[in-house]
């Protein structure tokens, strides 16, 4: 406690202080109200998707290829960082001028508001929590800041900030700093509490947990033996659902109820077409196991999985809307406003492009869309992979832009061809000897054919390909390499069933996706 209270000396530190409690009051009861509304009426949740929604592509990619899946996390962290020097910002201003901090709460508040409000989905009704939220800051804030005024420590009034006064004993500070901890601490409670409710409310994980998924009328085909790579420690053939990467724009997993669950398709077609969950268990579905690839992905990078999915054709669903002339494009939404521009004819070929209900023999996963997302082979998933899909749009490119195109993404995204390297990893340490490389590489809708090794400036030697499932999921490879001690290079390109090879050419992700040659280097000892 001493500690404590040499660190928060100063009345700039104690007002300071109040802020922060201020702060964590206005969250934790728009928290705690927020279980009555919408999960994405939350402040956090609102004001991170805003952020989100006016990220400008290159702050996109570099926090992808700075914390990869983890770029949510990333993200909140920065917003509580933010939030606490803004809230420590307002309490010093308030404890001097409280009209000038009261005017910045209210801002603040507003603020919150806006983010709420514009949120896709989200009624006016929603912005309660917030409203009250703020209003509970402010008071929290007022009395607190009172409490500072009548310290004699302090002075008199926040308009005298010059009168002297004998220092009041310590037993002062520590009740105000108590009084602040208290608060800030049933804050963490309303919150959490907030959050316990808002779980308890919603049977969403409870519903999917219970759900039988109807047996596929085409079953995937059987995969044959030796797809998994031979050099040990590869990633797996299959990924599994927890493993499977996530990069989205939904800050809360939207938990839709499947019975309350319809798909609207509509724009230039001769029948607007609206499914239920219902007639998705109904219908004739087909499973498929599909390689999926997000855009982001850095050369060499693990933002691509291999799944088994269950869904109903999505040919099968615009042959009963019957697009018209001129149509190219369906621009598909998802219910947290999330949009994607997926080629017409993509949707109408021979492709297992679907709207999928189950991945690896169980409904997808909250957090992969739900009861209904896209998958569509051989496009990145930025405009084609919709979670939480409620809308398919058909349209024409020239008349809508999808979410990431507004924002400098190319239009139609098709996978470029790639191998990496996943064992040795980069810098790892070898023994002399027969080293075991191997690692992954695709080309979904083309296939791999072939994979080839250079080992410095070398020759290029060709792997063992594993055995193909589907020209639609990636294949795995295998090297033996003759390893003699000192630093090498290790580089890697794929060759993919149309012959083409896989370019030198180094480009980021944005606009249409990496390329280029991975290298690892190895040191052999």
């Amino acid at each position: 406690m001493k500690k404590l209270m040499r660190l928060f000396r100063g009345p700039a530190a104690l007002a300071a202080l109040a802020g922060v409690a201020a702060a964590a009051v206005v969250l934790s009861v728009a928290e705690l109200l927020g279980a009555f509304f919408t999960a994405r009426a939350t402040p956090l949740i609102a004001l991170g998707s805003t952020f989100i929604d006016f990220t400008p592509p290159w702050l996109k990619d570099f926090a992808i290829a700075t914390f990869g899946t983890n770029d949510k996390a990333a993200l909140f962290a920065g917003m509580g960082l933010t939030i606490f020097v803004l809230a420590c910002v307002l309490g010093v201003v308030a404890h001097r001028r409280w009209a000038l901090g009261a005017t910045g709460v209210l801002f603040m508040g507003a603020v919150i508001v806006a983010g709420v409000v514009t949120r896709a989905g989200v009624r006016p009704l929603d912005a309660v929590p917030s409203l009250v939220g703020t209003v509970a800051g402010m008071v929290v804030l007022r009395l607190l800041v009172s409490r500072l005024w009548r310290l004699r420590a302090f002075p008199a009034s926040p308009a005298d900030v010059s009168a002297k006064a004998p220092e009041r004993p310590a037993a002062s500070r520590r009740a105000f700093v108590a009084a602040t901890g208290i608060t800030a601490a049933a804050a963490g409670i309303a919150a959490t509490g907030g959050r316990l409710l808002s779980a308890a409310r919603s049977n969403v994980a409870q519903a999917r947990e219970s759900l039988r998924l109807p047996a596929p009328v085409l079953p995937a085909a059987a995969v044959p033996a030796g797809v998994q790579s031979a050099t040990p420690g590869v990633t797996p053939w299959l990924t599994p659902g927890k493993d499977f990467y996530r990069i989205d724009t939904a800050l809360s997993v939207p938990e839709i109820k499947a019975e309350e669950w319809e798909l609207r398709v509509h724009g230039l077609v001769e029948e607007e077409v609206r499914l239920t969950f219902q007639d998705l268990l109904d219908a004739d579905l087909v499973e498929s196991h599909v390689t999926l690839t997000c855009v982001s992905n850095p050369v060499g990078g693990n933002l691509a999985g291999n799944a088994r999915w269950l869904g109903l054709p999505l040919r099968e669903v615009l042959k009963r809307a019957r697009p018209t002339a001129g149509a190219d494009m369906v621009l598909s939404t998802s219910i947290d406003g999330f949009s994607a521009s997926t080629p017409l004819e993509v949707l109408q070929d021979g492709r297992d492009a679907m709207l999928a209900i189950g991945m690896n023999g169980e409904p997808l996963p909250l957090e992969h869309g739900y009861p209904v997302r896209m998958v569509v082979p051989g496009l990145y998933g930025f405009v084609s992979a919709t979670k939480w899909v409620v809308d398919l749009e058909v349209t024409r490119f020239a008349d809508s832009k999808a979410y990431w195109t507004q924002r400098g993404w190319s239009e139609r995204g098709p996978i470029k061809t790639m191998a990496r390297v996943e064992v040795p990893k980069s810098f790892a340490v070898v023994p002399a000897g027969r080293v075991a490389v191997g690692g992954t590489a695709w080309a979904q809708t083309r296939g791999i054919t072939k994979v080839e090794v250079q080992i410095d400036d070398g020759d290029w030697a060709e792997a063992v390909l594993s055995a193909e499932a589907s020209v639609d999921t990636w294949r795995q490879w295998s090297f033996d390499w003759d390893a003699t001690p000192g630093s090498h290079y290790l580089k890697v390109r794929a060759t993919d069933g149309t012959g083409e090879v896989q370019t030198e050419k180094r480009a980021d992700p944005v606009p249409d996706g990496a390329s280029g040659w991975q290298s690892v280097m190895v040191t052999v000892e």
